[in-house]
């Protein structure tokens, strides 16, 4: 068991790094938050921590780099602003002195936050008359924290504008609505344990969207089964209603969560997963057609590469013997900013100065394509309730391989391979 994981205890004087929201989440319950450009943390989850810590070597090309254990405090300023703050742990500077720190936010910026919709980060002087009513309202945040949630369900799919002429990256913070959700309810949480606890684990990982301009990201829950062998009997129920009323229980896998960029109408799309449960398998096919779609044309040059990432995935899977993956996601991830395109008939000195606006003037939108092979990425997360042999100490043992998941694998593959198929490739 590694030394961050013996104690909660902080290092006097240690320098604390203040979180920001993750901007780019788009499914699961528990928060995810930026710790640098290249790095997130979590809430430390038993399971999930000794799965990194222990994981073979040939998975390690399929999930998020591990990088650590930090402890994680909820504080407030003297305008009883709220941040999070993560500090080294005890005896364990190893394993954030790794970690760059260049880029981090120092604890004397302060995070602010809001209940504003579309507007969850602030920097700005807090004028004291907010202040005030921000107190005025602290016992009613619960309750304004449900009727947000109900208004994120209802909303399961959601459309933006955006400003194609400003950083369309960082846009992204004014409207994920599943971010917003995950983070608010995080910091409400902790709040109201901060009288019995005020000291959490988090474990480090690598931010598998840093290397992208305008992350596109697609989550799928996979398998045929969500719960956990120690799940209750309630808990495990409500798994399995979700699998059988979803495209779990026929295909073994569903959406989990969606965003993408469509450069081409300039929009910001997010599909959150209560929408996904409902998809038919032939929605599921459409919806997958849709993260794939730029809002001109199918970004028919991702396809390969996604295809050669989960066969080699499930070859991989097939060679674990017991483990099981029960409620883990996929991720599929890509660049929403496009590589300059070429007409397909015109020779590439002739058009060296094309923009991509006058190439759509000039010969229509589907006549051309980008320049060059962009980088896709296919990534397990989520191992909370992930059972093996070689853990010792779970009361049941599987044998051979997570059938489920690989299902549900192949399943994405010969959807894809359509995709691929019918667009002409």
């Amino acid at each position: 068991m590694s030394p961050a994981f013996r104690a909660m205890d902080v290092e006097p004087r240690a320098k604390g790094v203040l979180l920001e929201p993750f901007v780019h989440q788009v499914g699961g319950h528990s928060c995810v938050l930026r710790f640098n450009e290249t790095t997130l943390c979590k809430p430390l989850v038993p399971r999930e921590h000794q799965f990194y810590e222990t994981l073979p070597a040939e998975m390690r090309k399929f999930t998020p780099q591990y990088k650590g254990v930090v402890s994680v405090r909820f504080e407030e300023d003297e305008d009883r602003n709220l941040c999070l703050i993560a500090y080294p742990l005890k005896g364990d500077h190893g394993n954030v002195d790794s970690v760059d720190n260049s880029d981090c936010e120092p604890k004397s910026k302060l995070l602010r936050w809001t209940n504003k919709k579309h507007h969850v980060l602030e920097t700005e002087k807090t004028p004291k008359d907010w202040v005030r009513q921000h107190r005025k309202e602290e016992k009613m945040k619960s309750h304004k924290l449900e009727e947000e949630f109900e208004w994120l369900k209802k909303s399961e799919v959601l459309y933006y504008s955006v400003e194609k002429k400003g950083n369309v990256s960082s846009q992204f913070k004014h409207y994920n609505p599943w971010s917003m959700k995950c983070h608010q309810q995080q910091l409400q949480r902790m709040k109201e344990n901060a009288k019995h606890r005020n000291q959490y684990k988090f474990i480090l990982l690598e931010n598998l969207t840093s290397r992208y301009e305008v992350p596109c990201v697609l989550d799928l829950k996979m398998g045929t089964r969500q719960h956990g062998d120690d799940a209750s009997e309630e808990k495990a129920a409500n798994q399995i209603r979700k699998c059988q009323q979803s495209t779990s229980a026929v295909i073994g896998v569903r959406v989990c969560g969606m965003q993408v960029y469509q450069a081409g109408s300039g929009q910001l799309m997010f599909m959150n997963k209560y929408h996904g449960r409902k998809l038919s398998v032939q929605g599921f096919k459409e919806a997958l057609f849709q993260f794939f779609h730029n809002g001109r044309y199918l970004r028919r040059e991702l396809l390969g590469p996604v295809l050669r990432k989960l066969t080699e995935l499930k070859a991989v899977l097939e060679r674990q013997e017991s483990y099981r993956f029960y409620s883990s996601s996929l991720l599929v991830i890509y660049d929403g900013k496009e590589r300059p395109e070429v007409a397909l008939d015109s020779d590439a000195e002739d058009l060296e100065d094309l923009s991509e606006e006058s190439a759509d003037e000039s010969a229509g939108a589907y006549a051309y394509k980008p320049i060059g092979t962009s980088s896709v990425d296919v990534r397990m997360i989520d191992f909370a309730h992930t059972t093996c042999r070689l853990y010792g100490e779970d009361s049941v043992v599987h044998e051979g391989q997570d059938a489920g998941y690989i299902f549900g694998l192949q399943s994405l593959i010969d959807i894809v391979t359509e995709l691929s198929e019918e667009s002409g490739e």
